[in-house]
């Protein structure tokens, strides 16, 4: 049965994706693979992180997300590239999502941010979207 927060998560994730055939939480992996050793993992990722966290109020989804994207770069986790395309998907932009990893450079380091920068690389490449032509422009004149 499910909970009211479990119901309140999932209906963010909806926000956040697009459901795909089997799979209602679509790109997002909320511990679905984990059901034979962690059979509650799922429900305590979509009520905790995104019936609490996610759906609290106070921010915008693409700022969520861009400050998701920036721990997890800093933590150099392998979920970045899950969490750009939700960046994406909630109307980041290329260009933002790149510059924010960027930014990162002075806090978390060279190695981190090329790693992420890699991901985001790939996951662009994936979705077709590149950074904007008048920034690619602009940051070749600097």
């Amino acid at each position: 049965m499910a909970t009211e927060r479990y119901q309140q998560g999932m209906d963010k994730l909806k926000e956040l994706t697009t459901p795909e055939a089997g799979k209602p939480t679509g790109h997002m992996e909320v511990g679905e693979s984990f059901k034979g050793i962690a059979p509650d993992l799922t429900r305590m990722v979509v009520e905790f992180a995104f019936g609490d966290v996610y759906s609290r109020p106070g921010l915008e989804n693409k700022q969520k997300v861009l400050a998701t994207i920036s721990a997890l770069v800093a933590q150099g986790t392998p979920q970045i590239g899950m969490h750009v395309v939700t960046g994406l998907k909630v109307g980041l932009t290329p260009d933002e999502i790149a510059g924010c990893i960027i930014h990162l450079i002075p806090y978390v380091g060279f190695p981190r941010a090329l790693s992420a920068l890699k991901v985001a690389q790939d996951v662009f490449a994936e979705e077709g979207v590149v950074i904007s032509e008048k920034l690619a422009e602009e940051l070749k004149q600097r």
